[in-house]
């Protein structure tokens, strides 16, 4: 069975709404898009779809050869769509968070964050060197189960059309049912935000339900705006520094660490640490921020 691709058919709604969204924040007068960062964003956008052809032609075979040894034959049955949702959705999460908990994913997946505002043509600031970062291993274990080939790629589009309307201001809070099920703006302006009570945290695709059973969900708070962007900016937007800055600071990391354990955990350990221990990770961050609030609050906290 031929599935279509749905990312295909949905680019000209991702222009209307863009456009959409532009003219919205003209209208209430707030800031609309910085256009160098717009630019540099749909320059990413159409730049990853070079990469992508790497899914058509190579990350097609990989997968069959997986399906090969499946344990289960899925097929297209009404139910295997139904299925693959939400087994689809499982595995992006476990990608989202691991290519923000091991450098040498972020260094694929950091220019997506890479921008200091938070717009739909954010959402089209993509990865060109995930495919080559392996990244996609993550959903290999469908192949194994036994959903075919096109139905795992067709759900990934699907995946991907979803997070787009997600990249704005445009929209508040949702309803409490679907804020509790859903992965929403206001729970994505949370991962995209650099505060530290928000660091690494919100990975979700379509359903937050998976924030929330493994501990890494936070809601956003009214009383503290999202700062966008990443821990250090870098102040460019050249889309060729965007894709490959971390890539840079990754390898001069790895060559300045003094032993193999040292360049090992360079690769694959948090972003942020060093073996010199001059970096500094999210959870450090984290740590520092809640022991400064703990002070205040011992500070201010009346005398009995």
């Amino acid at each position: 069975m031929t599935l279509p691709d749905p990312v295909f058919y949905a680019i000209p709604a991702f222009g209307i709404l863009i456009f959409a969204e532009l003219a919205w924040m003209k209208l209430r007068g707030g800031v609309a898009y910085e256009g160098r960062d717009a630019a540099a964003s749909l320059t990413m956008g159409f730049g990853s779809l070079i990469p992508g052809l790497l899914k058509g032609l190579v990350l097609y075979g990989a997968f069959e050869w997986v399906h090969g040894f499946a344990l289960f034959d899925i097929g297209f049955q009404w139910w295997a769509f139904v299925a693959v949702f939400f087994a689809e959705d499982l595995c992006y999460y476990w990608f989202h968070r691991l290519s923000h908990e091991h450098r040498i994913w972020w260094a694929a997946h950091i220019n997506h964050h890479s921008s200091q505002h938070y717009n739909l043509s954010t959402a089209l600031r993509q990865t060109w060197t995930g495919q080559l970062a392996l990244t996609w291993i993550c959903w290999l274990p469908l192949a194994l189960i036994g959903f075919p080939t096109e139905l795992i790629f067709f759900q990934m589009g699907v995946s991907l059309i979803y997070q787009f309307w997600i990249h704005t201001e445009a929209v508040g809070r949702l309803p409490a049912w679907f804020e509790a099920v859903f992965n929403t703006p206001s729970h994505h302006r949370v991962h995209h935000a650099t505060n530290p009570r928000y660091l690494d945290a919100n990975y979700a695709g379509i359903l937050i339900v998976w924030d929330r059973m493994f501990g890494s969900f936070v809601p956003e708070d009214g009383t503290e705006p999202c700062r966008y962007g990443i821990v250090k900016n870098i102040g460019s937007f050249n889309p060729l520094v965007i894709a490959f800055h971390e890539w840079r600071s990754l390898a001069r990391d790895v060559a300045r660490a003094r032993t193999w354990r040292g360049r090992l955990h360079t690769l694959f350990g948090p972003p942020g640490w060093r073996e010199d221990g001059k970096g500094t990770t999210s959870a450090e961050i984290r740590r520092l921020w809640a022991a400064r609030q703990a002070a205040v609050r011992q500070h201010v906290q009346p005398a009995e």
